[in-house]
């Protein structure tokens, strides 16, 4: 593998990144001129939704562009890639729930300025999860050993943080 390998031009690309800087800026200034607000249930699942819909619209797309440009086989296995990648990324969302609630209590949050600070939280891990990605995917088409040493870097930290945490992490009540 000599070049990282893309179905999508240099147009598509642009789009995108067009479009979910626009997205996030519309989440941001336009439907954030109300101020700061405590997020209802009601509007937290609508937003949901309409970001789900989103999401399947564009692998409806996605779909339909490689149907035309590249035939059938190709457009079913990558739209399922795409499927199966969105669903994954969902369900691993969903834990970062969790870790949010946790930090908003933990650093007293109050309701109102929550999803400010999350939304700024999640451009920051979007830009640094996209640097990191790049650099990572180029170093790897370059030095194919360097995957050694990455996981290497998870096995020493994944052991560490088992052995030298204060409580255990299958059951952190000290009765166990």
């Amino acid at each position: 593998m000599d070049e990282l390998q893309t179905i999508g031009a240099w147009w598509m690309w642009l789009g995108f990144g067009v479009f979910v800087v626009s997205m996030l800026a519309a989440d941001m200034f336009l439907l954030g001129r109300h101020g700061a607000h405590r997020v209802t249930l009601r509007e937290a699942l609508t937003w949901s939704a309409v970001w789900f819909a989103m999401a399947m619209l564009f692998g409806g797309a996605l779909w339909g562009w490689l149907d035309h440009t590249a035939g059938r086989e190709v457009a079913d296995t990558k739209a399922m890639e795409y499927l199966a990648g969105y669903l994954l990324e969902k369900s691993l969302a969903m834990d970062n729930i969790f870790v949010f609630v946790m930090l908003f209590s933990y650093f007293a949050v109050p309701l109102e300025y929550q999803k400010r600070v999350l939304v700024y939280g999640v451009i920051g891990a979007i830009v640094m999860r996209a640097v990191l990605i790049l650099l990572g995917a180029w170093l790897i088409v370059h030095f194919h050993w360097v995957l050694y040493i990455f996981g290497a870097f998870l096995l020493v930290t994944g052991i560490k943080m088992f052995l030298f945490t204060d409580t255990n992490p299958i059951c952190p009540e000290t009765r166990c």
